[in-house]
């Protein structure tokens, strides 16, 4: 399994976007950090919680300089419904993460125990990524369970900020 250290450059992303598009991470240019949410999927019941939580907040990260936007492993007529049906109004949802991707990214993947999933996902991971495409800190999880609230992340934005906190977890030794 990839492990992402903190200070380290991440890989790039390309994703589509639903509404048309393409999102690509190295064409990002946010102040502070990109927020770069990858979720399960439609079918995550905890993730349209996770997502609409992000969706409210996007203003609030924006004032703090971020970019932010939702990612998932799942193919586009999946995503345009993780819109309509789970009322998405503003945060942008990337689609088609690749399996490869994910773990590129150090994310766990599921097969699919339940009909309603799709044969792999990603499980989710939250990832503040600096402008200069290093990792500043990521969030990795092996469940859809406890997860983070969009409030805290903003709260540790601002102490990040306000005092220059460097990156921790980097030390190999």
């Amino acid at each position: 399994m990839i492990r992402l250290m903190p200070g380290s450059p991440v890989p790039d992303l390309e994703v589509q976007l639903v509404g048309g598009g393409t999102w690509k991470l190295s064409d990002q240019k946010p102040e502070t950090f990109t927020v770069m949410e990858v979720y399960r999927g439609l079918h995550c019941p905890r993730c349209k919680v996770q997502l609409l939580d992000m969706d409210h907040k996007l203003p609030r990260y924006s004032e703090r300089g971020c970019i932010a936007i939702a990612i998932s492993t799942d193919p586009q007529d999946r995503a345009k419904k993780t819109i309509s049906e789970w009322g998405i109004n503003q945060l942008s949802i990337g689609y088609g993460m690749t399996i490869d991707q994910a773990r590129e990214w150090g994310l766990y993947i599921s097969d699919a125990f339940q009909e309603k999933e799709p044969f792999q996902f990603a499980e989710p991971g939250l990832f503040l990524i600096r402008p200069d495409m290093t990792l500043y800190s990521n969030v990795i999880h092996t469940t859809p369970f406890h997860r983070h609230h969009h409030a805290e992340v903003m709260e540790a934005i601002d102490v990040i900020r306000a005092r220059d906190y460097p990156p921790r977890g980097s030390s190999m030794a």
